[in-house]
């Protein structure tokens, strides 16, 4: 059965862990994230950005899809599944199909915008025992069409979302989607201590958990950090794994491939980063 992540994070903000959110792109990477939190006994977020949610068939298909996961597969542990960057009608869409998460990314819009479509979907959550996430400062780079440029978001705009009775919150502290350059500057953990102060007991999300080093984010959740998103690097596992077993030729003696066996070793690829996050975050055991 689907939780909300309200339980989940409050336990992290409490011991000074974090839950790894995992972007779900297919049944593969699905089913491989599931198996490993339960594995581990960790608890989990599964992240469906807008457009994995129009490429899986609809949001009611990811929900049935992952419901049925969660029963046949036995899982015990803890599971939300949110909505990753969603716009308001994306919010309002996942609501109706069965999420038990959301994330509303207002960051684009004028502070007194932001705030009054994030407090309106917090009624709606709260009436329907879900959580919402909510965002403050764009984060950088490009995912699934969702455009930052990573700009550091003010502690006090911060505060103003954080007051409306939002689950979590995601604040741009320099951190970006995708690979990050060279020249990146690093998190500005300056921002982040700003944030916690102002916010509290609220979990705060960090995104784009790919390529910043461990130390940081070591450091982050030491500041308040409950979540920290993965995607790239699952998407780059996966199609590297794919890739090798393709150009290995192992076409099954000329017979054509069998796509359970094709994706399979990027099913495999998934799990050992999943399983390496997770043990970063400090979420094993804590399910």
């Amino acid at each position: 059965m689907l939780v909300s992540a309200k339980e989940m994070l409050t336990k992290a903000k409490a011991g000074k862990y974090a839950v790894g959110q995992f972007n779900i792109n297919n049944l593969e990477w699905t089913k491989s994230i599931l198996l490993t939190a339960e594995e581990l006994k960790s608890p989990v977020i599964l992240g469906v950005s807008e457009g994995a949610g129009k490429y899986m068939c609809g949001y009611k298909t990811v929900v049935g899809m992952v419901n049925g996961m969660l029963e046949e597969l036995g899982i015990t542990v803890p599971v939300a599944l949110h909505l990753d960057h969603g716009s308001y009608e994306g919010a309002k869409a996942c609501i109706e199909a069965g999420f038990s998460s959301i994330m509303f990314d207002g960051s684009h819009y004028p502070i007194e915008e932001n705030v009054a479509k994030t407090k309106e979907l917090v009624a709606i959550c709260n009436e329907k025992g879900m959580s919402i996430e909510a965002e403050v400062g764009s984060i950088g780079g490009e995912e699934d069409g969702v455009v930052g440029a990573g700009e550091c978001a003010d502690p006090e705009e911060c505060k103003m979302i954080a007051d409306l009775g939002v689950t979590m919150l995601a604040a741009g502290i320099g951190n970006i989607h995708g690979k990050y350059p060279e020249n990146w500057a690093g998190l500005s953990f300056e921002t982040l201590d700003a944030v916690q102060k102002l916010t509290g007991d609220m979990p705060l999300v960090l995104h784009g958990g790919t390529g910043i080093p461990e130390d940081m984010i070591k450091k982050a959740i030491s500041l308040g950090v409950s979540k920290i998103n993965v995607n790239t690097e699952c998407q780059l596992s996966f199609a590297d794994a794919t890739r090798k077993y393709i150009e290995a030729g192992k076409d099954q003696e000329g017979k054509g491939f069998d796509p359970r066996k094709l994706l399979a070793p990027g099913a495999d690829a998934i799990k050992a980063t999943v399983k390496e996050k997770m043990e970063l975050f400090g979420s094993v055991g804590k399910a």
